[in-house]
Parts: structure tokens; sequence; C-alpha cells
């Protein structure tokens, strides 16, 4: 078992991605291009500042409650998934606790875990396993001491999806322990039609959360949430008086604008997304150096490079050819770099014209 307990002073990852130059072109986003605020249909009545708020904006609690089918009582709204998983793990977990976190991760996810106090172990999702959740893997990782399992779903960076099968028996050996399971499902909506309901629905060791960010475009609303049984609920909403005590109402207000058009803001994802896929799958198709283990679901993609030194690669990258990727080491996993499918089409088979120049480049050098 590897358990970290370091107390950070934030996000590696987060602050690479705030302080990195710009490149032309940038497949660095996990996340679909902003949604503009001209093509959502609004009134001046979505604008107002200021009105009711308290312990969430019921309207848009309903909304969100509609669109998933879970109990509005069992909704807690959050500013974007990052609050949400924040609330959740400072609610269940603290100094002396044990948090269990998929690897390869999404950093900010260890990240508040040990900014809490709480050690972090860790489960695998092998790279030659397609990054699969074996819960027997997961089983063997917990202690009396484990209070949360995290994991992404779709995963983060690979986009791998987990089933319900696997999921409900992670649920099941965590409950045995007393421990809860985190899901985060904020690229579960870009399976779209196909999409599996929310781990939530499985029973009352799991949590999620989501957001409009990542899928939708809509990232400036910070409308995201929390699914949670009513007794849990009701703590996250007491620890939010501690940060931010109540939301933004103009951006709960357009939250519920959005909720009304959210299959049309979808429609536009979904041609952005099948359009990179397909380019996505004949730049892999034509490459042999690539090791992806998965299909691309969702709005990235994980491929094992043929270098020892992604990040350096990835410094090169962007330095010589104008195009940016997300190093691995930010997912524990060095040897990797993460696709964003979130750019323009154009831009975005441009990128990948360019990754392989350079891969072709390293190459023969």
């Amino acid at each position: 078992m590897t358990a970290e307990t370091t107390r950070p002073r934030g996000s590696d990852y987060l602050h690479w991605t705030k302080t990195q130059p710009p490149a032309r072109f940038d497949l660095t986003a996990s996340g679909v291009p902003a949604y503009p605020l001209r093509d959502l249909p609004v009134a001046l009545d979505d604008l107002e500042l200021s009105g009711p708020g308290g312990y969430g904006y019921a309207p848009l609690r309903e909304a969100i409650a509609a669109r998933y089918g879970v109990p509005a009582a069992c909704v807690v709204q959050a500013a974007g998934t990052s609050m949400g998983f924040h609330l959740v793990m400072a609610a269940l977990a603290g100094p002396g606790d044990e948090v269990l976190v998929e690897h390869p991760w999404y950093e900010p996810l260890p990240a508040v875990a040990r900014f809490l106090g709480a050690t972090v172990t860790r489960f695998e999702r092998p790279h030659d396993a397609g990054y699969a959740v074996d819960p027997e893997a997961v089983a063997r990782q917990l202690t009396p001491r484990t209070r949360l399992v995290v994991l992404t779903n779709l995963h983060n960076p690979s986009g791998a999806l987990v089933d319900e099968d696997a999921l409900r028996a992670v649920g099941e050996a965590a409950e045995r322990v007393g421990a809860r399971v985190l899901v985060d499902e904020v690229y579960l909506d870009a399976l779209f039609d196909a999409a599996p309901r929310s781990a939530f629905h499985l029973g009352p060791p799991f949590v999620t959360t989501s957001s409009l960010t990542k899928v939708y475009g809509l990232s400036g609303l910070r409308c995201g949430w929390v699914f949670a049984e009513p007794a849990l609920a009701d703590r996250l909403w007491r620890l939010t008086e501690l940060y931010a005590n109540v939301g933004v109402h103009v951006a709960e207000r357009l939250g519920v604008a959005a909720f009304r058009h959210l299959d049309r803001i979808a429609a536009r994802t979904r041609a952005l997304l099948d359009a990179n896929r397909a380019a996505l799958s004949v730049f892999l198709d034509a490459r042999g150096d690539l090791d992806v283990r998965v299909p691309v679901l969702g709005t990235t993609a994980f491929p094992r490079l043929p270098v020892s030194d992604s990040e350096a690669f990835c410094a090169w990258l962007r330095e010589g050819y104008e195009t940016a990727v997300v190093p691995g080491r930010f997912f524990g996993a060095p040897g990797c770099v993460r696709i964003g499918l979130g750019a323009e089409p154009a831009a975005f088979t441009e990128g990948l014209a360019r990754l392989g120049a350079a891969l072709d480049a390293h190459a023969r050098d």
C-alpha cells in the first residue's frame, strides 16, 4: 500500500494549467469550448443579481433533480465539481482517516484529501487492463481507517467507463469497512444517449459529483452539484457556510436557463466530439508508436508515448510545434500524455498532425 500524507499548498496540475504560455494548437483542455451567452435564450429576469438562496436556489436544485432522476433533497449545489468533491471529502475524512484514490488519478483529488489531513492510499487502474476498476484490488486496499473510496467515471485521464457491476462491487466492499464511495461523473454526459445512470442510484454508500462545465462548455457558471443521501446532503449544506456561504444568484438563474436548453447545448458538444473522435481514430490507426488501450468515449485520451520523458517531450512539442498536451506526471503516469478532444475540429486535427510530426522527429533523433 502506498500512502501519502504531506499537505499540499495547492494543486500542481491546476497551477500548471493556469501558468503555461498559450499554445497555438491547445489539446490540453478536458472540456469543450465555452458556450456563448448569445446562443443561450435568456430574458433579462435570468440576469437578476440578487434573490432567494440560503441552502441553494430551489429552481436550480429542482432542475438538476429532474434531469437525473434524483430527489431534490439529495442535491447539493456546489461551485463546480471541484468544490463538490472538496465538500464531500471535508465531510467524510480528516486527520487519522484514509482516503483510497484510483491511480492514475486526477491530481486535485488526492491533493484535497491530503490538504484535509487524511492519509491517501491508492488502488491501481492498470494501463494494460484498459484502466479497468478491479473491485477485488480495491477491497484489498481497504482498512478499518478507510472513510472514502474515490474514482472517476468516465476516468480522468483515460476516459475508461466503469460499469455498474464493478461499481456495485466496490460499494459492497466499502460498506464492509464503513466507507463511502465518491464517484466524480463530470465526463459521464459525454456518452449522451448511452450514458448510464448516476452511481448515486446504486445505494447509500455512493456519493457523486458533476457539473455543467466539461461536457456543456458552461464552466463560467460554476454550476456543480453533489448527489448524496439526505442526512449527508444536510452535512454538506452546513459546510457551505464555511466556504462560499451562498451561491452567486445570477449564475444560479443562468444555470436554470441552461437546463431548459440542455439538449440543444449537448447537440453542439456531440457534433464537436464526433468530429474530433473520428480525427483521433484516423490518427491513432496510422501510428504504431502510441499505446491506447481503451476506446475514446469521452473528452480525453491517454496514450502511452514511445519516449522516456513525456514532460520533456511536451515542452519540446509546445516550443517547436506550437502544440500542447498534458504531461502524464500530473496523473501519476509519466510515460503518457492526456489529449483533450475539446478543441475546435480544424485546430484539433492540425494539433494531431503536429504531434505526429514531433513523434516522427523524436524517433529519427
